[in-house]
């Protein structure tokens, strides 16, 4: 008989290591993004558009990511995205070097390539856990995100003065770096992410038929996405993505207005980070005891609570407190609904819906990025943390709306344990 619970420690780990690099690689990189934005474009108005422009790859390439996932496998899947990745990554680093912004536009689309395959592993680590062990599952694959926090800005310094003793602009440093450290990411997941996962949550699904919420034909996606759960859990990541997005994108800006240091500005975004990641480990288990339903209420809650205290206070420590909230609040509601979306699919629906998922993710995304800068413009930093505020109603609502008909996926609990 297979140790299903052996393999499942064996992905976890690998997904988790993977989001570790993955995400220091982004950040690396991201560090200078603005400033390579504005400085090739010659408009500083023109700084935010690599970061939207890198948001919109990532959306739209998760539809992709999630068929490839389903046609050949969850490693080779992810594999290949993060190999485009580096690619995105080299040529951002060239167009650094020649001084094209539109090869260094191109090149951080191809890097969102990778940015929907290290989200999709999530997905990856949920299915080969029985459903009372999703949310660990997924939880500690986000947690990579933390170490990536750390990892990622100590690589900008040192890449920076190897690109300037290379003859090369010290910007295209932490692209380089970027590139090197997908690459190392690439071979972690085609070396070690076996067996695949797709494979694994077969055997599982075939074997423990109960666990499974949907045992018919396979759904169309729009058929998915009637379903009350599926559409719960997808209206929660999107709104609380949009929430997060539309009101972290603008606080170094309000911050700006009222003279803080850079400095300043650091600490609060990192408060912002930890919120995001640190507490990963905690969402999980009180998604797994709790129920996905109550989590995605108490994210939902934190996040309207970040943004009806954001515009009380321009200090440092409030505003410290309050991003740290609004990543604790996303974060909830991420985690709780993508442990919710899992329960309602199919091993054969999975990846589509998944990757379908996160294409909606990353347009909320752009569209906070986009939309924020707008409204921040035309009316202040009060009226866009209310606009996060209605943003945040949206998935408490449809959330209580749901728990009250009690439509919950009817899933027997066996006796595979996978911790």
């Amino acid at each position: 008989m297979k140790d299903y619970a052996r393999m499942a420690r064996k992905i976890t780990v690998t997904l988790f290591a993977a989001q570790s690099l993955g995400s220091a690689a982004f950040l690396v990189s991201g560090t200078v993004g603005a400033i390579v934005g504005a400085q090739l474009s010659g408009n500083l108005a023109w700084a935010g558009v690599p970061s939207a422009v890198q948001r919109l790859g990532t959306a739209f390439a998760a539809l992709a990511v999630g068929a490839a996932m389903d046609r050949v496998g969850r490693r080779w899947g992810l594999g290949l995205g993060l190999v485009i990745g580096a690619l995105g990554a080299g040529l951002s680093a060239m167009a650094i070097v020649t001084g094209s912004f539109l090869l260094f536009l191109g090149g951080l689309a191809l890097m969102g390539v990778a940015a929907a395959a290290m989200q999709l592993g999530r997905f990856a680590a949920a299915e080969v856990y029985p459903p009372e062990s999703r949310g660990r599952a997924i939880s500690y694959v986000i947690l990579g995100g933390a170490v990536g926090s750390v990892l990622g800005p100590l690589l900008a310094g040192p890449s920076g003065r190897w690109a300037l003793g290379a003859g090369m602009s010290e910007l295209a440093g932490p692209f380089l770096a970027a590139l090197i450290v997908f690459a190392l990411t690439s071979l972690v997941i085609f070396l070690w992410l076996r067996p695949d996962p797709r494979d694994v949550g077969k055997e599982i699904a075939e074997a423990h038929p109960e666990m499974v919420a949907h045992s018919g034909p396979t759904r169309s996606l729009s058929q998915i996405l009637r379903a009350p759960g599926a559409f719960v859990a997808v209206s929660a990541m999107a709104f609380g993505q949009l929430a997060m997005v539309m009101l972290m994108g603008v606080t170094s800006l309000h911050m700006i207005s009222h003279q803080h240091t850079l400095a300043n500005i650091s600490l609060v975004i990192s408060a912002h980070t930890f919120g995001m990641f640190a507490f990963s480990i905690v969402s999980g288990r009180l998604t797994d005891r709790w129920g996905r339903g109550p989590v995605i209420l108490s994210g939902a809650g934190i996040l309207l609570l970040a943004c009806v205290l954001a515009p009380l206070s321009p200090d440092v420590l409030p505003l410290s407190a309050v991003l740290f909230l609004l990543g604790l609040g996303w974060n909830f509601c991420y985690v709780g609904g993508s442990a919710l979306l899992s329960d309602q699919l199919s091993p054969a629906e999975r990846a589509k819906t998944q990757g379908a998922n996160d294409l909606l993710i990353g347009l909320a995304a752009a569209a906070g990025s986009f939309g924020s800068g707008l409204v921040f413009a035309g009316m202040g930093y009060v009226a866009m943390s209310v606009v996060g505020a209605v943003a945040s109603l949206a998935p408490l609502g449809l959330t209580l709306w749901w728990m009250a008909r009690g439509r919950r996926p009817a899933i027997a609990r066996p006796q595979l344990v996978c911790r």
